[in-house]
């Protein structure tokens, strides 16, 4: 019986430890797609830029005349217009105002500034073009710029669910009218003062009976 008892438990624990086993096994091949599906994608991104940052510095090669500017986000500009005589550029918090066109990396307009009219952008407050956010703040008032973007730095791969496709790279020119600090972070509400105690009148002591002289 004790040798019965023993068997069926043997078993029951072989077959416990195979079930376990094949799991562990088939689970192995789903965690090296995933290894592999990430690299594949990392590795067509990658190309992506390549190849979209080598159409942009031919067009950069075809214009030896334009001085164009490269930029650590990985854009380049050129100024069509720019103000020597201003310093001060737009900083987080601040109101700028601009116009701007919008035309695909063959020239071909996308958004004219009449179709978009003037913009006005709360700096680094938005949500706009990831270039834009960067390169406005490098401009100065009444400068107009030239923004050469690949699509990881416009719209990327959705575009913008209108006219930019997927994976675009844009010409964007800008027209700075005018920046101004926040109006709503300027007003600083003042100090409560201490409210105003009345102060207590004085109270008069009665005089002193003034002594008499007594006549005995």
């Amino acid at each position: 019986m004790n040798y019965l008892k023993l068997s069926i438990y043997t078993l029951l624990f072989t077959v416990l430890l195979s079930s376990c086993k094949h799991h562990e096994e088939a689970r192995r091949p789903i965690s090296r797609a995933s290894g592999t599906f990430m690299k594949k994608s990392a590795d067509r991104n990658k190309k992506l830029v390549a190849n979209e940052e080598d159409v942009i510095k031919k067009i950069i090669k075809s214009n030896p005349k334009v001085k164009y500017y490269a930029t650590p986000k990985g854009y380049w500009f050129y100024y069509d217009e720019r103000n020597t005589n201003e310093t001060a550029a737009p900083r987080k918090g601040d109101i700028a105002y601009f116009n701007m066109e919008v035309k695909d990396i063959k020239g071909n307009v996308i958004y004219s500034e009449s179709d978009l009219g003037p913009q006005t952008y709360y700096v680094d407050k938005q949500d706009i073009m990831m270039g834009l956010r960067d390169g406005i703040k490098r401009m100065h008032k009444n400068e107009t710029v030239t923004f050469l973007f690949p699509s990881h730095m416009a719209y990327g791969y959705h575009g913008d669910n209108k006219k930019i496709g997927t994976n675009e790279s844009l010409i964007v020119t800008i027209t700075l009218r005018n920046f101004v600090p926040d109006p709503a972070a300027q007003t600083v509400k003042p100090a409560a003062q201490p409210s105003a105690v009345t102060p207590k009148p004085a109270v008069a002591k009665p005089a002193a009976p003034a002594k008499k002289d007594t006549l005995h």
